[in-house]
This record gives structure tokens, C-alpha cells and sequence, in this order.
């Protein structure tokens, strides 16, 4: 009898083991990988529409995931990019860029790293931070030097970062074995992994690549991989393609860096392409590594991907180089996320759904089961996961404080158009308040501006409200310091 007892006793609790391990095994988080380019244009993929380039591992993460065909950062500056893409926050109140000042500890608090490190995950960092965090404005030239206490893996460097692996502080241990940055990143987040795995805990990895960042220096090792390849040029390359636009938009450096750099003539221009898109090759190849070891720790069913990049390129479009101003070229950029768990999801592949950096963040605390704070701006994009038709947001703003005053200007999106209204004022240069009004949906290229066109009233009347309304956000949530409050008062409409 006491031996039937303690059989059904064992059973019993054997059932509940039994119970508890498949309880746990559904609750297990899921892993997170954030790889993050910079100055990647949109164009720059198949999955985007460019047939010439050669990324293998990012069209396998497309063909897994979904593509995000209008994705944009809110503000076109690494600086200030990184800053709101690691807070959720768009630029006026993370009060960070180059021209203006350092991130302050306040929004660093509520930063994804800094939450899910709390929540349990192992936090780990490479590559190119791109900001400081003070509430003085100090310890510029030591970008990362503060955030590197909150992770539990650190290969981060300063200031712009170097292609020579040697030349980074943090990363000097993978030197000799991957001479360039780009594939030592990759190496180093196959080793943050494998400590995690170790550890039997969930991980985020922030991978955050130099490339194709100028200067311009490629890994010699896919020297071959565009040799004598031919690139294509969009609809609206060239000066003639950029007369229609704001004269506001040739005021700063991405107006004569188009000759500087050699967008303009054939032979240069194929030779600048050639070398942009090896850097990102470059990329790809790192990525790869990391897909690799995922799988060979069978860990890839339950590691999300995210892939991006901290503002877009012109590479000649309406006669510009660089990033910087709102247009398409400029702020437009790939995002791609993959969510294997779910394996009876029918595939989709595509989204034309308008989302934002300060996006990303929201997604990544939502995948880990953390609440999202209320000060963000960004939405979890889960739901367009599940459904590609879905709209998180109404609107969107482009925010341009950096560089000559004359190339400021605030932008505001939704499904459809694009509304851009510069401020600056100069009548010996010619210079008066414009708007400008774009079809995105019809006029990808942003080649005919409907600001003046009657038909387009109805439309022009929402953008404007959309954009009184985003300002009014900026002074109601806007920090009151590093120059952002004058903004409150000088994007304020003159136009009707």
C-alpha cells in the first residue's frame, strides 16, 4: 500500500516537472539580433529593387522576414539617428546631434539595452556607437564610453570607428585574424552568443557597422566581387532632376559633393557605386557568419533578426551626395525582420506600411515581453508581422536641425504624401519660406512637386494639419535646451 502511495506521489510530481518544463519552454524569450548599417541607401537590394547587387544572406533574411518598402529614419544624421533608435524618441526630445549636444542620462534610462538588461537578457554592443551621453554636453570623442557599464559585452568604439580592426580599442583582440572591422563585428557577436548560450541566458546583440561609411575602404578580400559590374542609376539622378526642388536643398554640402565626389561624371560614378556596394558586401558576408553559428547552436528558431540602417545616401539622386535632407534617397532606408517561431504563419515577404527608427526600438522591447514606456514615440511592429496591410502610426516626421541653417527644415509623412516646409529666409540669396508636396505612392522619385496644384488642395490641407500638429508635439515634449526650443517658433508656418 505505502509502496502504491509513494508510486502515484513520484507520478505526480513527475507530472509536474513534466509540466513545468513545457511551460517554461513556451515562455522561453526569444533571442534578439539588431544589425544596424550606416549611410546604406534603400536601393541597395534586390528585395528593393536593384538587380545588379550581391547580398545572399540579406535576401535569405528577406525571403524569411518581412521587407519594409517605407522605412525611414526621423532624422538623416548618424549622431542623432543612433540616439533616437537606442531611446525610442524622436530627435527634439532626445535633444542629440552633432550641432547641438549629447544625449542625457534621463532618456539613456529608458534606452532598449538599458530595459532589457533589467528584464533579464544579456546585453552586448559592437561597432559604431555615434554618441555620447552627458547632461553637460561632455565626453565627445569618447562616444560609448558611459554606455559601456550597461552591457555585458563590449566592442563599441569612439567617434567615427576605423576599418582597420587594430585601430579599435575594444576590438584589437580580433586584428589579426579579421584585419577589417566589418568581419571582426561579425566575430565578435559569435562570441557574445556562444558566452550567452554558456549562460543559458537570452541575449540582444546591437550590431552596429561602420560600413559603407566614407572613407571610402573596403575589405580587399571581395576586391572581386564587383569588378567591372555595371550600376544602374534612378529616375532621378542628376542637377536636372533636383531644379524642381527647394532652393533651401543647395545650400549645404550635399549640393557640390555630388561633383566632389564624382556622381557626376560615368566613369567615377561607376567606380564610387562599385566600392559603396562592396563595403556593403562586406556587411552581408559578417551577417552570414552570424547565421551560420546560430544555426550550428540550433538556436536559430528562436533569434529574431532586425536589420537596418541609420540613414540613407543620394549617391547622385537630383544632383546630391551624402544624406542628410528628407528625401527619399536621404532618409529612406531597408528594414527587414525576421520572426521564426511562428512556423504555421504563412510567409508574406512585403509591407508598404510607413514606419520609423524610433520603431524599432518599440519592436525589440515588445518581442522581449517589456513594457514599452509611455515617453517613446516609436509603435511595436509585431502587428504588421501578422499582417502586412496593418498601419501602426498616421504620420511620420523628418526632422533636419544639423548643418546651415538654410537646409533646416521639418517633414511630416503619412501613407501617402510628403509634406516639406523650410523655413529659412534670405532674399539676397533668394531664399523665401516653400513648401513642398510629394506623392510617394505615384511618384516614388519625388519629381514633381504639388504644392502649387489646385487639384492637390485637399491633400496639401491635411499635410499642413499633420505638420501643426507634429509641432505641436515638439513643444509640448521638446527638450527646452541644446537649441531646440528656437524650432518651436521658427518651423511655424508662414504659409497658407
Amino acid at each position: 500500500m505505502y509502496k502504491n502511495i509513494l508510486n502515484l506521489i513520484l507520478m505526480i510530481v513527475c507530472v509536474g516537472f513534466q509540466s513545468c518544463q513545457s511551460q517554461a519552454k513556451v515562455e522561453k524569450k526569444p533571442n534578439i539580433i539588431f544589425f544596424f548599417t550606416d549611410d546604406q541607401s534603400y536601393d541597395t537590394q534586390k528585395d528593393y529593387g536593384n538587380n545588379v547587387v550581391k547580398t545572399p544572406n540579406l535576401d535569405v533574411l528577406a525571403s524569411k522576414g518581412v521587407v519594409f518598402a517605407r522605412h525611414y529614419n526621423t532624422t538623416a544624421i548618424c549622431m542623432a539617428s543612433r540616439a533616437n533608435v537606442m531611446t525610442g524618441q524622436f530627435e527634439y526630445k532626445t535633444g542629440c546631434n552633432f550641432d547641438h549636444g549629447s544625449l542625457g542620462t534621463k532618456q539613456w534610462s529608458t534606452s532598449y539595452p538599458v530595459l532589457l538588461k533589467k528584464a533579464g537578457y544579456r546585453v552586448g554592443f559592437a561597432g559604431k556607437f555615434g554618441f555620447s551621453i552627458s547632461d553637460t554636453n561632455g565626453g565627445w570623442g569618447e562616444e560609448g564610453e558611459v554606455a559601456k557599464h550597461d552591457f555585458d559585452f563590449w566592442g563599441g568604439g569612439s567617434h567615427q570607428t576605423s576599418y582597420k580592426t587594430k585601430e579599435n580599442k575594444y576590438m584589437v583582440q580580433y586584428a589579426k585574424e579579421y584585419p577589417h572591422s566589418t568581419r571582426a563585428y561579425g566575430a565578435a557577436t559569435i562570441d557574445f552568443i556562444n558566452e550567452s548560450v554558456k549562460q543559458d541566458k537570452p541575449f540582444c546583440m546591437s550590431v552596429y557597422f561602420k560600413a559603407p561609411h566614407r572613407p571610402v575602404v573596403p575589405d580587399p578580400m571581395f576586391d572581386d566581387v564587383y569588378k567591372d559590374v555595371v550600376f544602374d542609376k534612378l529616375p532621378n539622378y542628376g542637377r536636372e532632376a533636383g531644379k524642381h526642388l527647394a532652393k533651401q536643398s543647395r545650400m549645404g554640402r550635399q549640393y557640390p559633393r555630388f561633383e566632389e565626389w564624382g556622381y557626376d561624371k560615368e566613369n567615377t560614378y561607376q567606380k564610387a557605386l562599385r566600392k559603396y556596394n562592396q563595403l556593403i558586401y562586406g556587411v552581408d558576408y559578417s551577417i552570414g557568419m552570424v547565421l551560420k553559428e546560430l544555426e550550428r547552436l540550433n538556436i536559430d528558431e528562436n533569434t529574431i533578426i532586425i536589420f537596418s540602417s541609420d540613414n540613407g545616401y543620394f549617391n547622385g539622386s537630383h544632383g546630391l551626395g551624402s544624406k542628410v535632407l528628407p528625401y527619399e534617397e536621404g532618409a529612406r532606408t531597408p528594414l527587414i525582420i525576421v520572426d521564426p517561431r511562428d512556423k504555421h504563419k504563412k510567409k508574406i515577404g512585403r509591407t508598404t506600411s510607413i514606419t520609423g527608427n524610433v520603431d524599432i526600438t518599440a519592436t525589440i522591447l515588445d518581442y522581449a515581453g517589456v513594457e514599452i514606456p509611455t515617453i517613446y514615440d516609436g509603435k511595436s511592429l509585431r502587428a504588421i508581422l501578422e499582417n502586412t496591410n496593418t498601419q501602426v502610426r498616421e504620420s511620420l516626421p523628418i526632422v533636419q536641425v544639423w548643418g546651415p541653417k538654410a537646409t533646416h527644415c521639418l517633414t511630416v509623412m503619412d501613407a501617402q504624401y510628403k509634406y516639406v516646409y523650410w523655413f529659412y529666409k534670405d532674399e539676397s540669396k533668394d531664399l523665401h519660406p516653400t513648401e513642398e508636396l510629394f506623392d510617394i505612392k505615384n511618384d516614388p522619385y519625388e519629381m514633381e512637386n504639388l504644392a502649387s496644384k489646385l487639384k492637390y488642395k485637399k491633400q496639401l490641407s491635411k499635410m499642413r494639419k499633420l505638420y501643426d500638429d507634429q509641432l505641436e508635439h515638439w513643444k509640448k515634449e521638446g527638450v527646452k535646451y541644446n537649441g531646440y526650443q528656437e524650432y518651436e517658433t521658427l518651423f511655424k508656418r508662414t504659409l497658407n
